[in-house]
C-alpha cells in the first residue's frame, strides 16, 4: 500500500483538505482493521485453532502515525506489537497475519515465516533463492521478528550504522542497490518494560558514541505483563531516565521525544520533524510513547483483569487511542460517527474474511491428507481383514478428526502401518506415509543453512600453493598480509572489535591497515560485545561482510544471546527469505588463566546451529577459511589459536584465492593403531606426545577437524576408525563437552562402533575452569603425559 505523502518536507497542514481527509480516514481504517484483527485473532485462540496470540491492540494509532515516514530503501527492527505498521507499510496483508497465526507451513500464504514464528513476527525478502542480495533500496524492508524482549535491538544498531557505512566510505559509494548515499533510517520499536534489558542500554550507548540514524520508538503501556513501570525504570519513565543521553550542541548522544499515544495530529508532527532529522543528520533518536493502552491485557495466556484496578481499566477504556482518534475526527469535521461507523463494518467485514480464507487455505491440505489417508487405509481392510476391527477403530478416529493437525495424520498412518507390519498390501499407505515425511520435513526442517549455490559444500576448495622459496613467517604476520590483501581487493569488507583499530587488534593481526584503509572499514569498538555482534549482524542484512571481532573466546557469553536466538536461527525463521552472512572472529584455547584460555566449544555449537563454528589450527588455515566462507552466504564464527600467533608459517602464495572445505577433516599424520580425534591448539600437545609414542612402537593417526560446524561431512573418520579400530577424541572443552559431540557423531551417526576393537576414549579438560600459569594449564588440560597413557591404555586392552 504506497502512501501518498512521499517527502518528510510536507506537513499534515500544507495539505489540501481533501487529500488530507483522506489520509485520515485511510489511517482510521487500518487502525480498525488492526483492531478487530487483535479481537478476532483472540478468539481463534480461545476457540483451539490457534496455539498462541499476542498482539497489537492499543497500539494502532501510534503505527499508522509512524508508517507515513518510512521510506523504501529504510530498515525495520521490531518486535511482536507491529501488525499495524506491517499493515500501514504493505509488508502483511491481514491474510497473511492470520496464516502466521495458524502456523500454516506454505510460504505463499506466510511468506514470513512459512508457519515457523509466532503471529506478528513479519519478514520481507532480502535474498533471492540463490543466496544473492535483492535491491534493497526501492523496498521496504522488514527484518524478521523475534520474540525474546529486547533481542532484536542490537542487530538495529547494525542496520543503522550501515547508512552511515554508505556514506563515509568512499569504496562502498558505487553499491546503488544496496543504499543511497546512507540516507535509510532504521526504525526500531519496544515495550518500555523490555527497556530494563541490558541490551538496551548498551545500543542506546553505542548509537550516541557513533551517530548512527536510529529511531527507537517505545510503546509505554504502563506494564511488562503484570509488573508496573514503577517497578522497571527509575523514575518510571524511560525518556526522563534517558535525559543525561540528550545530545547537546557540541556532544554525541541522541534526541529525546515525548508524544502521547492518543494524540495522532501530534504523533505525525513530532515523528515527522524528528525523522526527517534523523535521516539527514545521523543523530539517532528515541520517541517515547505515552499513554497507550492493551484492550485485551498481554496476550491469550491470561486477562489483566487479574493485575489492573478497576480504575485503570476504566481510564484504558476512556483513553484507547482509538477511541480518541475517532472523537478527533468528529470534532475536526473530518467525518460523521456515521461515516466512520461504516468505515468500521466495512474493516470488521474484511478482516472476517481475510480470517476465514486464511483457515480455509491452511486447513485444505490436511483434509486431503486425512481424505487420502482414510482411503488408503481402507484399501489395506481388504488385504488384512483379520485386522479389520483394529483398521476400523483407526478409520473412525481420523475421520472424527474435525480440525485436524499434520501430526494427527501421521500419527494415524503410523498406527495402521504398525498394524500392517510387512505385509505387502501396506506398500501404498507406507509409500504414502513417506511421502509426507519428505513434504514435512521440506515445510519444517529446511534452511537452516543455505541450499542453493551459497551452500557452503557448494563451494569449490583450492589448495594452498607455495613458491620453492616460500618464507616462513610468523602467525599473526600471515593473518596481517591475508587481511591487507582482501582489503585491498573487497570493498564490502568491514571490520571491528576492541583494539582493532588503531593497534591492529590485541596479536596484531591488523597492525597498520586503519591507516591504509581508513577509519571507517577497520575500527575500533568499546567494551560492548552485544553491540559489536549486532554491529555486524545489521550490516550483514543490509549486503556488506562484516568481520565482527569478539577479542577472546570466553568474551563470546556475553553475546551468545543475540548470536543464538537472532542470528543462528535468521536463515530458518525466515525460509531462507533473509541471511546475515556476519563472521565473527575471536581466539581462544590454551593461554593463562581462568578467563583466558577458555575452550566452552560444547556450550557454543550447541547454541549457535544455523552458523559455522572453524577451529583451525594455525593462522594459513584460518586464512583458507575465511576466503571460504566470504565465498558463501551463513553467518560463522572462526576461532584462531592464541597460542599460535608467533609460531612459524610458510606464507601460500595464493593467500586470498585458496579455500579450505568447512566440514572435510584432515590427516595430519597417518598410522594404524590408534585414530586421535581433535583440533586446534590441542593438536600440538597430541603431536608432542605421538612421537614419543612412535618411539615405543604405537603408530598413531592425527586427524584435525577443522571445522565442528559442519562437521566430517564425508565421514573420513570412519575410514580411519576401520583401519586402526580404536579411537579417542581429544580436546579442552570440560567433560561431555565438544569431546562428547565428536563422540556422537562418529560412534552414533557414523556408526563408528561396529568398528571398535576397544572401548572409545575422551579426554578432555576438567571440569573446572582452567588454573592459572603454565602450572595451572598442566593440570587444568589434557598434557602430553596423560595421553601418552590414555593411548598406551587402550593398546593394552
Amino acid at each position: 500500500m504506497e502512501n501518498p505523502i512521499t517527502s518528510d518536507h510536507l506537513a499534515l497542514e500544507n495539505l489540501s483538505f481533501d487529500l488530507f481527509r483522506k489520509e485520515v480516514l485511510k489511517d482510521y481504517r487500518l487502525v480498525c482493521e488492526s483492531r478487530e484483527a487483535s479481537l478476532l485473532g483472540r478468539k481463534e485462540v480461545l476457540t483451539g485453532k490457534a496455539k498462541f496470540g499476542i498482539f497489537g491492540d492499543g497500539k494502532e494509532v501510534p503505527q499508522v502515525a509512524a508508517a507515513k515516514f518510512f521510506r523504501p530503501g529504510d530498515f525495520y527492527a521490531g518486535y511482536y506489537r507491529d501488525q499495524t505498521l506491517g499493515f500501514a507499510l504493505g509488508i502483511s496483508t491481514i491474510e497473511e497475519f492470520f496464516s502466521q497465526l495458524y502456523a500454516d507451513p506454505d510460504i505463499n500464504h506466510d511468506p514470513h515465516s512459512a508457519g515457523r514464528n509466532m503471529n506478528s513476527h513479519f519478514s520481507s525478502p532480502l535474498v533471492d533463492e540463490d543466496g544473492e542480495f535483492l535491491d534493497l533500496v526501492h523496498r521496504k524492508n522488514f527484518t524478521a521478528g523475534l520474540a525474546p524482549t529486547a533481542a532484536h535491538i542490537p542487530r538495529s544498531f547494525g542496520l543503522a550504522y550501515a547508512s552511515k557505512a554508505f556514506r563515509q566510505i568512499r569504496e562502498l559509494s558505487d553499491l546503488h542497490d544496496l543504499s543511497v548515499n546512507g540516507n535509510e533510517i532504521c526504525f526500531c520499536t519496544i515495550g518500555d518494560a523490555s527497556t530494563s534489558e541490558g541490551h538496551f542500554w548498551e545500543i542506546i550507548n553505542a548509537a550516541g558514541v557513533l551517530q548512527v540514524p536510529l529511531a527507537i520508538f517505545v510503546w509505554d503501556d504502563g506494564y511488562g505483563i503484570s509488573v508496573p513501570v514503577k517497578y522497571q525504570t527509575t523514575k518510571g519513565s524511560i525518556s526522563e531516565v534517558l535525559r543525561g543521553f540528550q545530545k547537546e550542541e557540541g556532544t554525541n548522544g541522541i534526541d529525546i521525544y515525548k508524544v502521547k499515544a492518543w494524540d495522532y495530529s501530534g504523533m505525525c508532527e513530532t515523528f515527522e520533524a524528528g525523522l526527517h532529522k534523523v535521516r539527514i543528520t545521523h543523530t539517532p533518536a528515541l520517541f517515547h510513547v505515552e499513554e497507550l493502552t492493551q484492550p485485551q491485557g498481554h496476550s491469550t495466556s491470561g486477562s489483566h483483569e487479574r493485575y489492573k484496578s478497576p480504575e485503570r481499566l476504566e481510564w484504558e477504556r476512556t483513553w484507547d487511542a482509538m477511541k480518541k482518534m475517532k472523537e478527533w475526527i468528529i470534532e475536526n469535521a473530518l467525518a460523521s460517527a456515521e461515516e466512520l461507523e461504516e468505515i468500521h463494518s466495512k474493516a470488521k467485514d474484511l478482516v472476517r474474511n481475510s480470517k476465514n480464507t486464511a483457515w480455509e487455505k491452511c486447513m485444505a491440505p490436511i483434509h486431503e491428507q486425512v481424505s487420502r489417508s482414510v482411503s488408503l487405509i481402507k484399501e489395506l481392510v481388504s488385504g488384512i481383514p483379520e485386522k479389520k476391527e483394529e483398521f476400523e477403530t483407526i478409520l473412525s478416529q481420523m475421520s472424527q478428526l474435525r480440525e485436524p493437525n499434520r501430526r494427527d495424520v501421521m500419527h494415524g498412518l503410523h498406527q495402521a502401518l504398525m498394524l500392517a507390519g510387512n505385509h505387502p498390501a501396506s506398500a501404498s499407505l507406507r509409500a504414502f506415509y513417506q511421502e509426507l515425511i519428505r513434504e514435512n520435513n521440506r515445510y519444517y526442517n529446511t534452511h537452516l543453512y543455505q541450499e542453493g549455490p551459497k551452500k557452503i559444500e557448494n563451494i569449490e576448495p583450492v589448495h594452498a600453493r607455495y613458491t620453492e622459496d616460500a618464507p616462513m613467517m610468523n602467525g599473526y604476520e600471515i593473518l596481517n598480509k591475508y587481511f591487507d590483501e582482501l582489503f585491498a581487493y573487497n570493498p564490502k569488507v568491514l571490520a571491528f572489535g576492541e583494539d582493532l583499530g588503531q593497534i591492529g587488534d590485541v596479536n596484531q593481526g591488523f597492525a597498520g591497515l586503519q591507516l591504509k584503509y581508513g577509519k571507517g572499514r577497520i575500527s575500533d569498538s568499546g567494551i560492548r560485545e552485544i553491540a559489536i555482534v549486532g554491529q555486524g549482524i545489521g550490516l550483514a542484512m543490509r549486503g556488506l561482510r562484516p568481520i565482527a571481532e569478539i577479542q577472546y573466546l570466553d568474551y563470546m557469553l556475553y553475546a551468545i544471546q543475540t548470536l543464538s536466538d537472532d542470528l543462528a536461527s535468521l536463515h530458518y525463521r525466515t525460509a531462507g527469505r533473509q541471511s546475515a552472512p556476519l563472521i565473527v572472529r575471536t581466539r581462544g584455547h590454551r593461554l593463562e588463566g581462568i578467563w583466558h584460555s577458555g575452550s566452552p566449544l560444547g556450550m557454543l555449537i550447541n547454541a549457535v546451529r544455523g552458523m559455522h563454528v572453524c577451529v583451525p589450527r594455525n593462522m594459513v588455515q584460518a586464512a583458507g577459511m575465511y576466503n571460504t566462507l566470504l565465498e558463501g552466504m551463513d553467518p560463522a564464527i572462526v576461532i584462531e589459536c592464541l597460542n599460535g600467533y608467533r609460531l612459524k608459517e610458510k606464507l601460500p602464495f595464493n593467500l586470498t584465492g585458496f579455500r579450505i572445505p568447512l566440514g572435510v577433516p584432515e590427516i595430519i599424520r597417518e598410522g594404524s593403531d590408534v585414530t586421535i580425534v581433535s583440533y586446534g591448539s590441542t593438536l600440538r600437545i597430541i603431536a608432542e606426545a605421538v612421537e614419543d609414542l612412535s618411539a615405543l612402537g604405537i603408530d598413531c593417526e592425527i586427524i584435525d577437524v577443522q571445522t565442528l560446524l559442519p562437521f566430517d561431512i564425508h565421514h573420513s573418520i570412519l575410514d580411519s576408525l576401520k583401519k586402526t579400530n580404536r579411537i579417542i577424541f581429544i580436546d579442552e572443552d570440560v567433560p561431555g563437552g565438544a569431546a562428547g559431540y565428536l563422540f556422537n557423531k562418529v560412534m552414533e551417526e557414523q556408526g563408528g562402533y561396529r568398528w571398535l576393537d576397544v572401548a572409545p576414549r575422551t579426554l578432555t579438560a576438567k571440569a573446572h575452569r582452567p588454573a592459572y600459569a603454565s602450572d595451572g594449564d598442566y593440570f587444568s588440560k589434557p598434557n602430553v603425559e596423560e595421553i601418552i597413557d590414555a593411548v598406551q591404555k587402550m593398546m593394552r586392552e
